[in-house]
């Protein structure tokens, strides 16, 4: 039989559940955000999911593993947000940066940027990931919804239409070749 007591017992059934998995969820969740403070919360989170959504656990399956499930979906959608948020970040601090250079180096990022803008949605998708918010090609790739191989092709070509790009003179309007 699973390893689930009763869920419904008035002595704490799932109070127990929480003191059981408590430890392996925070690691988890630790281990995902290199965070004490955002495991903790992300921990206390997976219960409260796991608590609103008990009539959504199949009793054949194993407790822990549909919560360790939850704590990973959630770490997962934790991560997409602080990825938001560095990239906001970072797309903040080089509008600063163009705004206070003087004209040379904010005209080759207008180049570059206009060079992006001609590569199709998907290339430059891949470029953006790898290139300006680092990820690498297993998590570009997962964000994308495509294989690693994809990435590597999408970046390859990607490259080379940029180099092109950028010793030909800017076109006015966007064109994606």
């Amino acid at each position: 039989m699973p390893d689930v007591p009763r869920l419904t017992d008035a002595n704490g059934g799932f109070e127990a559940l929480i003191r059981e998995h408590q430890r392996m969820i925070h690691s988890l969740c630790y281990r995902m955000t290199g965070s004490l403070a955002d495991a903790e919360d992300l921990a206390q989170e997976t219960f409260v999911h796991a608590y609103q959504h008990l009539d959504g656990f199949r009793q054949e399956a194993k407790f822990s593993s549909w919560v360790y499930r939850i704590a990973v979906n959630l770490c997962l959608n934790w991560q997409k947000h602080q990825q938001r948020l560095d990239q906001a970040h970072r797309q903040w601090a080089e509008d600063r940066e163009t705004r206070e250079t003087p004209g040379h180096d904010a005209a080759r990022t207008q180049l570059v940027q206009e060079a992006l803008l001609r590569l199709a949605p998907k290339q430059r998708a891949a470029i953006i990931l790898t290139i300006y918010d680092g990820l690498n090609h297993a998590e570009a790739a997962r964000v994308l919804g495509c294989s690693e191989t994809t990435v590597s092709w999408r970046l390859f070509a990607a490259r080379r239409k940029l180099k092109h790009f950028l010793k030909e003179p800017p076109l006015s309007g966007g064109t994606h070749d």
